[in-house]
C-alpha cells in the first residue's frame, strides 16, 4: 500500500466521494485507477476524458470542479504523474518510450491538465513551461477545442502573470467564432479580458488604438456593440454621444476613413494556420468584426465627404473576398457597410450601391443590395432600373468622357479611353508629361490625390455600367428620346459606353456619329443610320438597345462593316453578337436542347461566372440533401430557364477540394418552365432531376422551345456557350495528359480540337474580317477549325474554340500557358471587349509568327530538335 493509498483509506469521506461522484463524473475507468493507486494510468486516462462523454461540454466545469474536493496527497500524486508524462512528451522522439498514443496526445495537453489538477495548490508544477505555453496561444488562429484552454489560462491568472495581448487575441476570437455549444469552454472567460479594447495583430485596429488626434477607445468600445444587422436609434445616440467627445467631427472622419482604409492588409501578427483554416491570416479577426460594423456605421454621422462612399464601396468588396475552404472572408461587414451607404447622402453614395449590385455575386448580400436599392427608389417615387440610371454621377466630368483641371500653370486631363479612365498631365510649358509635376505635387497634394481616385472611381463604374448594359437585352427596357438621351448618350460616363453601341429609334438602327475615325463626325454630331445618314427623332420617340435576332444578315454585315472601318470598339458583343436559332436536334426534342450537354466544367468556375451572368447556382457537395439546377429567372417574360448538372464523380478520391466541394461537373439538358412552375431538384451527389410540388398538384411541363421567344432562347443559350467556353476543361492547355489518371483525355482531346460552338464560330468570322489589317496577315489563314499560322521555323493551328496549339507536321500539340512570359503580345484592335479568348488567340498568332524569337524555354523546349 502506498503512502497515497493509505492516505485514502484514512479518510473514508473523500474515498466515498471517489467511488461515487468520480465514477459519475469521469467514469469507473478512471476511478477504478485512482483507487487502485495507479497513478500514471490515471492521468493517461484523464488526458482523453475531456474529448470523450458528456463532461467535454457541458459537464466539463463539473468535472474539473471534482478535482478541488479531492485531499491533496492524491492531486499531488497526480501531478507528479503528468511531469512524468510531459518530460516524456517533449523528449527527443528517440528517447521517447514506446507506447500506444491518442492521436490529439500533446504536451500542451499535459500542461492542461496539471492546471486543473492543481486548481488551488499551491506551487503547482512547470510554472515556466505553463507561461511559455499561454504565450504560444497567441501566434494561434484560434484555441484548440479539443479541449478547454481556460484552466490554463486561469492558473496563471491565480499566479499573477500577465497575459501577452496576441493571446488575449486569440482567446477573445476563439470564443466570437467557436459553436454556440463550445461557449461555456471560453466565452465567459473571453469576457473578463477587457483590455486591450481590440484585439491586436491587423493593420487596422493596430492603427486604430494607436490614434493620437483624439482618445479612440470610447468610440471604438461602443463601434464592438453593434451586434445587430442595422443600427437601432438608441445605438445612433450612443454613436453620436461618443463622437462628439472625440472632438473635431473632419478629424474624427479623418481618422475613420484612415482605420478602415487598412481593412484586409497583411496581418502585422502572422498567425499559425490550423489544420482545417490553412488560410488563418486571409480572415478577418471574428472579435473586431463588430468594432469594423460599427465603426462604417459611424460614418455616415459625420460631416460628408467623397471618400466616404469610396471606402465604404471597398470594405463591401474586401469582405466578401473569397478565402479558400471558408467563401466570403466577412458577409457580416459588407452588410454593415451597404446599410452605412444607405444612409449616407449624395449621388457618390447612390452611385457605390448601384456599381456593387453589378459586381457584388454573394447570393444574400446581393439580396441586401436588392433591398436597399428598392427602398430608396421607393423613397425618391422612381422605379428600380430608374434608381440605377440616375445614380451615375459625372465624377467631374465636363463633357461626355473628359474634363480638363487646371492646377496653377499646369493641367490634368481625365479622359475615358474605352473602359478605361486615364489621367494625363501638362506641365507649365504645356508638355505632356507621364505624371504630376513636382510642382502641383508640392502645391496642390491634395487635388492629385482627388483627381487620382477620380479615374479610380469611373474605371470602376464604366466597368459596372457595361456589364449593365449587356444585361438589358432581356429587360425589355425602353425609353424615351429625350430621357434616353440625358441618362445615356449625353451622360459624362455612361455616354462614352452609350456612343459605341447601336440603338433603335423607333425600330430605326442608329449610333452616335463621333465614333473615333469617322470622317463626317463633329463635334456636334448626332445619331445615324448604317449608311451615315443623321437621324433626328421627337422627344418622344422610343428608343431600345439593338440586337442582332430577328435582323436582316445584310444589315448586321453592314454593321460590323461601319464599326471596324471606324475602329469602334464596342464595350460588349453586340453587332458581332452570337445569335442560336432552334436546330432541327431542338425542334425534335421538342422541349429540352442538348446542345450543351456531355461537357465536363471547373465548379468553383462556373458558380462564379453563373452568378455574374445574373444565374442562381448551387455548389454541389457530396451531402445528403437536393440541389435546382442552376437557373436564370426572366420575370419580364413570365420564364426560368434551367441548366441540368451534376457533380463528376468519375475519379474518386481526386474529384473534391480541400473544403469538401467537388471539383469537376457534367453538364446536361437547357430546358424553359413558367416563372412560377415548382423547381426541379436532383440528389446532390448526382442524379435525376425531379419536380418537387404540393401532394395532389399537377406536374408543370416544360415550355416547347418553339414558343420561347426567339431573343430569350438566344440570350439564354449564349450563356450556357459562355459557361462551356470559359470554364470547360477542355480548355485548360495543361491538361493534354487528361487531368488527375488521364481520364479526361478523350473529352479534352475532342473539346480542344473539336467542332467550334457558336462563340467560336463567331470568333472565325471576326478573324477573317480582322486578319487583312494585322502586320501579320501574310503569314495567316483562317481554314476551318483553325488560324494557320506561318512561322519561321513550323506551321501551327490555333483551335478557334480553345485556342489550344498544334504543330504542324504531325499535329504535336504545343502547350502555350496564359501569362507565361512572352506569350502575350498586344493583339491589336478587336471591334469588341469582353472575348478574352479572341484576344488569346490573335496574342498567340503574333507570337508564333515570329517564333525564332521566342524565348520562353517552358514554349521552346517544345520546339522538335531539328
Amino acid at each position: 500500500m502506498t503512502a497515497v493509498d493509505g492516505q485514502l483509506n484514512a479518510h473514508p469521506a473523500p474515498y466515498g466521494l471517489l467511488r461515487e461522484e468520480w465514477k459519475r463524473l469521469l467514469g469507473p475507468v478512471t476511478a477504478d485507477y485512482l483507487l487502485a493507486g495507479d497513478h500514471r494510468a490515471a492521468a493517461d486516462h484523464l488526458l482523453r476524458s475531456p474529448r470523450e462523454g458528456p463532461m467535454a461540454h457541458e459537464g466539463f466545469r463539473r468535472w474539473a470542479g471534482a478535482f478541488t474536493r479531492l485531499p491533496e496527497p492524491p492531486r499531488r500524486a497526480i501531478l507528479a504523474a503528468l511531469v512524468d508524462r510531459w518530460h516524456e512528451e517533449t523528449a527527443p522522439s528517440d528517447r521517447r518510450p514506446r507506447r500506444p498514443r491518442h492521436r490529439e496526445d500533446s504536451p500542451a495537453d499535459v500542461l492542461w491538465l496539471i492546471a486543473v489538477v492543481g486548481a488551488g495548490l499551491p506551487d503547482p508544477p512547470l510554472p515556466a513551461e505553463r507561461a511559455a505555453a499561454v504565450a504560444e496561444m497567441g501566434e494561434r488562429h484560434e484555441i484548440s477545442q479539443a479541449v478547454p484552454q481556460y484552466p490554463l489560462l486561469e492558473q496563471e491568472r491565480v499566479e499573477g502573470r500577465e497575459f501577452t495581448a496576441a493571446t488575449i487575441a486569440s482567446v477573445r476570437r476563439t470564443a466570437a467564432s467557436i459553436p454556440v455549444y463550445y461557449e461555456n469552454y471560453d466565452g465567459a472567460f473571453a469576457a473578463t479580458l477587457t483590455e486591450p479594447v481590440l484585439n491586436v495583430g491587423e493593420a487596422w485596429a493596430d492603427r486604430a488604438m494607436a490614434e493620437q488626434r483624439f482618445d479612440p477607445r470610447p468610440v471604438l468600445a461602443h463601434a464592438l456593440t453593434a451586434t445587430s444587422s442595422k443600427p437601432s436609434a438608441r445605438w445612433d445616440r450612443g454613436a453620436r454621444a461618443v463622437l462628439a467627445a472625440a472632438g473635431d467631427p473632419d478629424t474624427v472622419r479623418s481618422a475613420l476613413l484612415d482605420w478602415l482604409a487598412r481593412v484586409g492588409r497583411p496581418r502585422t501578427l502572422p498567425l499559425q494556420a490550423s489544420w482545417y483554416q490553412q488560410q488563418a491570416n486571409e480572415l478577418y479577426d471574428a472579435f473586431n468584426i463588430d468594432a469594423l460594423r460599427g465603426l462604417a456605421w459611424m460614418l455616415p454621422l459625420l460631416p460628408p465627404h467623397p471618400d466616404v462612399p469610396r471606402t465604404l464601396g471597398a470594405l463591401v468588396a474586401g469582405a466578401l473576398r473569397k478565402v479558400s475552404g471558408t467563401g466570403a472572408r466577412s458577409p457580416r461587414t459588407a452588410t454593415a457597410a451597404i446599410h452605412a451607404l444607405a444612409r449616407t447622402e449624395g449621388e457618390e453614395a447612390l452611385a457605390e450601391l448601384a456599381r456593387l449590385r453589378t459586381r457584388v455575386v454573394h447570393k444574400p448580400t446581393v439580396k441586401v443590395l436588392d433591398g436597399v436599392l428598392t427602398a430608396r427608389a421607393a423613397a425618391l417615387g422612381l422605379g428600380r432600373e430608374e434608381i440605377e440610371e440616375l445614380a451615375v454621377p459625372s465624377y467631374g466630368l465636363t463633357e461626355v468622357g473628359r474634363a480638363e483641371h487646371a492646377l496653377g500653370d499646369a493641367s490634368a486631363l481625365l479622359a475615358v479611353e474605352g473602359t478605361r479612365a486615364r489621367l494625363t498631365w501638362r506641365n507649365a510649358a504645356g508638355k505632356q508629361v507621364k505624371t504630376a509635376p513636382a510642382a502641383v505635387r508640392r502645391d496642390h497634394p491634395e487635388r492629385v490625390k482627388e483627381l487620382r481616385a477620380l479615374a479610380k472611381d469611373v474605371d470602376r463604374m464604366l466597368s459596372a455600367q457595361a456589364e449593365r448594359l449587356d444585361r438589358q437585352f432581356l429587360a425589355r427596357r425602353s425609353w424615351v428620346h429625350h430621357q434616353w438621351r440625358a441618362r445615356y448618350l449625353d451622360h459624362p460616363v455612361v455616354g462614352t459606353l452609350a456612343r459605341r453601341l447601336i440603338w433603335t429609334v423607333d425600330d430605326v438602327p442608329v449610333a452616335h456619329g463621333t465614333a473615333p475615325g469617322d470622317p463626317d463626325a463633329t463635334p456636334a454630331s448626332g445619331l445615324r443610320t448604317v449608311e451615315g445618314h443623321p437621324v433626328e427623332p421627337g422627344p418622344d420617340a422610343e428608343v431600345r438597345l439593338w440586337h442582332p435576332v430577328r435582323r436582316e444578315p445584310a444589315e448586321v454585315t453592314a454593321w460590323q462593316d461601319r464599326l471596324e472601318r471606324l475602329a469602334v470598339t464596342q464595350p460588349f458583343k453586340q453587332a458581332h453578337r452570337e445569335v442560336y436559332p432552334l436546330t432541327p436536334a431542338e425542334r425534335t426534342t421538342g422541349t429540352y436542347s442538348n446542345r450543351f450537354a456531355g461537357h465536363y466544367l471547373r465548379q468553383h468556375q462556373f458558380h462564379s461566372l453563373t452568378a455574374v451572368r445574373g444565374w442562381r447556382n448551387t455548389l454541389r457537395l457530396p451531402v445528403d440533401d437536393a440541389c435546382p439546377p442552376a437557373e436564370r429567372l426572366l420575370p419580364e417574360w413570365g420564364l426560368r430557364a434551367e441548366y441540368w448538372i451534376e457533380p463528376d464523380t468519375s475519379d474518386l478520391g481526386r474529384d473534391q477540394s480541400d473544403s469538401g466541394t467537388y471539383l469537376r461537373l457534367r453538364t446536361d439538358q437547357v430546358r424553359f418552365y413558367p416563372a412560377d412552375a415548382p423547381r426541379n431538384y436532383a440528389y446532390a451527389g448526382g442524379g435525376a432531376y425531379q419536380q418537387v410540388h404540393r401532394p395532389g398538384a399537377p406536374q408543370t411541363d416544360p415550355v416547347p422551345l418553339t414558343e420561347v421567344p426567339e431573343l430569350v432562347l438566344s440570350e439564354v443559350l449564349r450563356d450556357v456557350d459562355l459557361f462551356v467556353g470559359v470554364t470547360s476543361i477542355g480548355n485548360d492547355p495543361t491538361w493534354a495528359d487528361g487531368g488527375p489518371g488521364g481520364h479526361f483525355h478523350e473529352y479534352w482531346t475532342s473539346y480542344g480540337f473539336g467542332e467550334l460552338d457558336g462563340a467560336a464560330d463567331t470568333r472565325r468570322a471576326v478573324l477573317a474580317r480582322l486578319l487583312p489589317r494585322l502586320a501579320i496577315a501574310d503569314r495567316c489563314s483562317v481554314e476551318g477549325r483553325y488560324l494557320h499560322v506561318r512561322g519561321d521555323q513550323r506551321t501551327y493551328k490555333i483551335h478557334l474554340g480553345s485556342a489550344n496549339v498544334l504543330m504542324v507536321p504531325g499535329d504535336t500539340y504545343l502547350c502555350i500557358v496564359q501569362g507565361g512570359a512572352g506569350s502575350a503580345p498586344d493583339p491589336g484592335y478587336l471591334p469588341f471587349e469582353g472575348d478574352r479568348r479572341l484576344a488569346l488567340i490573335l496574342s498567340k498568332a503574333v507570337l508564333l509568327a515570329d517564333d525564332t524569337a521566342i524565348t520562353d524555354p517552358t514554349i521552346t523546349s517544345q520546339f522538335p530538335r531539328s
